[in-house]
């Protein structure tokens, strides 16, 4: 990788906003050590806390006292990026921390970009994209086991596993290159199986990669659930029971639910985003109207959709006589699941079965009763698997390279059985080899990593 084209000194506050007794000022480029000796007006040697007072300009004196703390130089290309990089470390109060930096600035940094830090450690081969990404996931994650799965991948275990697999492809691709290339050596990979046994290993060691990153994905992510269904439903109770606190507003008045309300919960590590939407209905209330056009709003981009039913009043378990309008409109009820409510009332045993093709679960969300088969199930819609040791965060563009890479391999497989085409199988295998590539930025356009460093806090 080549280094950062952009030379200039940057600098940005390290830590969150807010009130702290420590609070950082970061620096990094090759006016770094200039900057950080003229602040503290002492020499900074590699690798060493000096406590010191911050000065303003380059008088010493009481009058441009700034702060006083710590100050840590790291030499390149010993540093997180690679470059020269001053530490220093005052007092957490944002307006002493805002005039420190401002210092920084006059004395000839500029305000660093989001991620720009971590973009220039990416761009001097201090760490790859993976790493890189798992900087931000780390900071953002939302449970125990995604922070766990954030730190695997910042030391490079998502990183190694798609490097073994490059390598892999590669060798295979040199083999029937040559073979193409050099037709006299007389190797026939058409009838020589270890070519296919090669591309099956490659497969199947990719399929154990994929489903790895998918649970690290779900971990990540979660998947977002909609509640929908009638006013006086028991909506705003779901919501309630699944968070396990009064997130909503309930009543016996119909349409109590006027707006959006969101709620994130977590199930054995993955995060979970409820909504509880208005109750469908006709309604000349302006203001209900508005939250029903927002509640399908939130119905249409949904993961899966929790149809709720008072069992207490259905005559029939169908899918179109609970609500025939609202499937309907829906379209897609791949992702909609039935849940027959109040079975207090109407005095029916919680459970899980199959209706009309529609999943059916029959439960009490006041009463607590049927509300872990109703979590179990969730688990399932997401694909959430058992969480094993060697776990590792992943994005959506990390599973469509994969995705795009297993597609190869089969499709090369195809070409390799059906019709013996080896320049095809090749081609095949340096596509392949391309979208592996992509997910530790060995090959990226600059617009993804732009794309990517701009979602990062200013100061990493």
């Amino acid at each position: 990788m080549s280094q950062a084209l952009d030379q200039d000194t940057i600098a940005a506050i390290a830590t969150p906003s807010g009130k702290g007794g420590v609070g950082i000022i970061r620096l990094s480029g090759p006016e770094a050590l200039l900057i950080g000796e003229q602040i503290c007006q002492m020499t900074l040697n590699v690798r060493y806390a000096h406590f010191s007072p911050f000065y303003e300009k380059k008088i010493a004196s009481a009058d441009n006292l700034l702060d006083e703390g710590l100050a840590i130089f790291f030499k390149a290309p010993h540093s997180f990026t690679g470059e020269d990089v001053v530490e220093l470390q005052g007092h957490g109060g944002p307006v002493i921390l805002d005039i420190l930096l401002n210092e920084c600035i006059q004395q000839g940094a500029r305000l660093a970009r989001p991620g720009e830090f971590s973009e220039r450690a990416f761009l001097n081969d201090k760490i790859d994209l993976t790493q890189a990404e798992a900087i931000a996931d780390l900071i953002d994650s939302s449970s125990v086991e995604a922070a766990k799965n954030a730190m695997r991948s910042l030391q490079g275990d998502f990183s190694k596993k798609i490097h073994a697999l490059v390598k892999k492809v590669i060798d295979l691709r040199i083999f029937v290159e040559a073979a193409i290339d050099f037709p006299e050596e007389e190797i026939d990979f058409i009838s020589d199986g270890r070519v296919k046994e090669q591309l099956e290993a490659i497969i199947e060691n990719l399929g154990l990669v994929l489903a790895t990153a998918k649970q690290g994905r779900i971990i990540r992510e979660g998947i977002k659930v909609v509640i929908a269904g009638r006013p006086n439903a028991g909506k705003s109770s779901l919501l309630n029971a699944l968070a396990g606190h009064d997130a909503a507003i309930v009543t016996d008045i119909a349409g109590t639910t006027r707006d959006v309300l969101k709620e994130q919960i977590l199930i054995d590590g993955m995060p979970l985003h409820i909504i509880d939407t208005a109750g469908l209905r006709e309604s000349p209330d302006v203001v209900e109207q508005e939250g029903i056009r927002r509640a399908w709003k939130e119905i249409e981009n949904a993961d899966a959709i929790l149809l709720m039913t008072d069992s207490s009043s259905e005559e029939n378990e169908s899918t179109d006589h609970i609500w025939p309008e609202f499937t309907q409109k829906l379209h897609d009820l791949s992702h909609l699941t039935i849940i027959r409510n109040k079975c207090d009332l109407s005095n029916l045993e919680p459970g899980i079965k199959e209706v009309a093709g529609q999943t059916t679960i029959t439960l009490s969300a006041k009463e607590d009763r049927g509300m872990d088969i109703l979590r179990n199930y969730l688990k399932q819609v997401a694909g959430l698997q058992t969480q094993t040791e060697g776990g590792f965060t992943a994005r959506r563009r990390h599973l469509t390279a994969l995705n795009q890479a297993m597609d190869y391999l089969d499709n090369g497989m195809q070409q390799l059985v059906g019709m013996g085409a080896g320049e095809l199988l090749a081609e095949d295998l340096r596509y392949c080899q391309q979208s592996l590539n992509e997910i530790t930025g060995s090959f990226s356009s600059d617009d993804l990593l732009g794309e990517i460093f701009s979602s990062f806090c200013i100061g990493k």
